[in-house]
């Protein structure tokens, strides 16, 4: 691990074979859709203070906004390609009904996909390309085989996946080396440590962590979540932000308060603390990618990581994950989880 600079943010290597990134990332889908109305003058603000940071790693996807996100990053891409690594996704299809989801990984969507992503962010080539769901009727043979043909003419430089069991990325591997796991992880969800985490160390595949502060309840900022959340906001459609089940996790956040006025911190430090700790007793590397439009929150995400916790907190945080009340979607069938033997 390397520091780029006395007041920027460490540096560790994206998997065994990947580039050299920010030990924190960025993600940029809120800024686009499901939190509500953006300040864009101060989400593009909260891009530059991210490298100002240390932060390189920036993640978006062709479904967020409808690629309205892709489309947003692209002057900033333009203006600072030679410093950030770019992540895009492909795989969940969406048309003009606002409720239409479908996951496709056929080798014609890969290539329509990375097609409209290359012109909607303004580049020739993709940093690091994500399957965002994985389809378990398309073999890997022809979905990541598809993705390995784009490394082959430039188009994208590193392959990921995203919401895989350690089998099904074991067998992703063998069709092309892949760089990067994005999946969820964090206090309130632990799922991947059943079998993705493992696989992922033994293969030197680096993992970045989405929603790291489980959509923002890790910050400790929703007593009754449902109540609290804009019109626009997705979360008021997430079990573990509605009724009941938001007051019982919100009673779950006790040791993290706790833990964070012991370091003069805050609750989300906390929680990205914890993430970048428990990755490392399995041996693997991490970038939480927390997402944010604002400077401030930015910055104190980015603080997180010169945080280090004690065994006897993270042993007093280690049980909440197995508390949590509610599923982290309405329908998990799309998940890792679901999969699951």
């Amino acid at each position: 691990m390397t520091n780029a600079g006395t007041d920027k943010i460490a540096r560790v290597e994206l998997g065994k074979d990947g580039p050299q990134v920010g030990i924190q990332g960025l993600g940029c889908m809120g800024i686009s859709e499901f939190y509500g109305d953006t300040d864009e003058a101060a989400a593009r603000d909260t891009l530059e203070a991210a490298l100002e940071a240390g932060v390189t790693l920036f993640d978006t996807a062709d479904v967020y906004g409808r690629g309205r996100n892709e489309e947003f990053l692209a002057p900033f891409v333009a203006a600072h390609r030679d410093e950030i690594t770019l992540a895009t996704k492909f795989a969940i299809e969406r048309n003009d009904d606002p409720h239409y989801r479908a996951v496709r990984n056929d080798a014609a969507y890969v290539r329509q996909s990375v097609e409209g992503s290359l012109r909607r962010l303004g580049v020739e080539t993709i940093d690091l390309y994500y399957m965002h769901r994985r389809d378990p009727d398309v073999p890997f043979a022809e979905s990541v085989g598809a993705m390995a043909e784009l490394v082959t003419e430039g188009k994208v430089r590193y392959l990921g996946l995203s919401e895989v069991t350690g089998a099904e990325l074991r067998e992703a591997h063998a069709v092309h080396p892949i760089t990067a796991l994005q999946s969820e992880w964090s206090l309130f969800s632990r799922d991947v440590e059943r079998s993705a985490v493992g696989a992922a160390a033994e293969l030197g595949v680096g993992f970045v962590p989405y929603s790291p502060l489980g959509r923002g309840f890790l910050t400790g900022a929703f007593a009754d979540a449902g109540a609290e959340l804009a019109e626009g906001d997705f979360r008021r459609y997430q079990p573990r932000f509605t009724g009941d089940n938001a007051k019982v996790n919100a009673a779950l956040l006790a040791p993290v308060r706790e833990i964070a006025a012991a370091h003069g911190a805050t609750a989300a430090q906390v929680a990205l603390a914890w993430v970048q700790q428990r990755a490392a007793v399995h041996g693997l590397t991490v970038v939480p990618i927390p997402g944010t439009r604002k400077r401030s929150r930015l910055e104190e995400n980015a603080a997180a990581t010169r945080i280090t916790l004690t065994e006897p907190e993270l042993a007093l945080l280690a049980p909440i994950a197995a508390e949590v009340a509610g599923d982290r979607y309405p329908d998990m069938s799309s998940t890792s989880a679901a999969r699951e033997s």
